[in-house]
């Protein structure tokens, strides 16, 4: 039997279905993403997720929204861990943690060469080391409130008072086959963008999978996130995603999955069509082991937003 086959009852019972409301960081307001998200909640999905991007800090801003929700989970995906201090970040997420009463889940990546060179001025050096070292004070901080750890990019020896002693799950956004043995190894899994069902099923299922058995522990989440539009003019809709998202498609961890999945641009791998086209391939997504999907809406006008939410909604009901 193989380990896709042994994998696949896990997911059996099917993918839970959240809103990923990175679009609302283009224009941010506080209070109306607030508002989202508890307006996610009374919908019935089961999360909501951020990005780290522009001036607005996602953890903080889910920790608010937290204190004014009850059910939903919320998660960042996710924050470049080059320009944090894990420490730093480790007080972040439990505060977090705390304000959403247990419903916080801290995603982390590296980011890109690009980014991290030419926004940052920082030296893109041993990528999977950073990560590492990352985590190793990270975790002890969010799960015992002390660390004593040198590392050669990282390191911090000291303890603190927390706001929470449950710690919140840690997911890393792992593409590549050493980032997804280590997100299997010591996390709770992988959240991913750009990232299609056949390599999920190919690539990202059985290389976290075996991991996380090896060292242990239980089946790793895979949070797949993808845009969504339902549409009656899908021509104009596939165009608008292909520019809008067209960077995506020439960074190097992006292009490998693309190039797995056998696509151009991201265009081709969201849902985008009517109810049934946009539900197929949910259910395509479904079968290839992802256990969440987080869409982000995408509409030329409420009509549209309404009608993929409600797709949405439907399929994770």
């Amino acid at each position: 039997m193989t380990l896709l086959a042994i994998c696949r009852p896990i997911y059996a019972w099917g993918m839970r279905i959240g809103i990923n409301g990175s679009d609302k960081l283009v224009r941010p307001d506080l209070e109306q993403i607030i508002v989202d998200v508890q307006a996610t909640e009374t919908e019935g999905f089961s999360s909501y997720w951020l990005a780290q991007t522009a001036l607005v800090d996602a953890t903080a801003l889910l920790g608010l929204a937290g204190a004014r929700s009850s059910s939903i989970e919320l998660g960042t995906a996710v924050v470049p861990t080059w320009e944090r201090h894990p420490h730093a970040l480790a007080a972040q997420a439990l505060t977090a943690q705390a304000a959403c009463d247990g419903r916080f889940t801290l995603g982390i990546g590296l980011s890109h060469r690009p980014v991290v060179e030419g926004a940052l001025r920082i030296e893109w050096d041993r990528p999977l080391r950073h990560m590492i070292e990352y985590l190793d004070v990270l975790q002890p901080l969010l799960t015992d409130g002390k660390v004593s750890y040198r590392g050669d990019i990282w390191s911090y020896m000291g303890s603190g008072g927390r706001p929470t002693h449950q710690p919140p799950k840690v997911m890393l956004a792992a593409l590549g086959e050493q980032m997804l043995r280590l997100a299997g190894r010591r996390t709770d899994g992988t959240i991913l963008w750009c990232v299609g069902p056949a390599t999920i099923e190919q690539q990202i299922l059985p290389t976290i999978s075996k991991a996380a058995d090896q060292a242990g522990r239980a089946a790793p989440s895979i949070v797949c996130s993808l845009p969504v539009w339902v549409t009656d003019d899908i021509v104009p809709a596939k165009n608008f995603v292909a520019t809008a998202f067209k960077d995506y498609a020439v960074l190097p961890s992006y292009r490998a999955m693309l190039d797995i999945e056998g696509v151009q641009g991201i265009d081709s791998i969201a849902l985008i069509g009517s109810e049934q086209q946009v539900t197929d391939g949910l259910a395509r997504i479904d079968s290839s082991g992802a256990t969440d999907f987080t869409a982000l809406v995408m509409g030329a006008n409420a009509d549209e937003l309404t009608r993929a939410r409600s797709v949405l909604a439907a399929y994770g009901a």
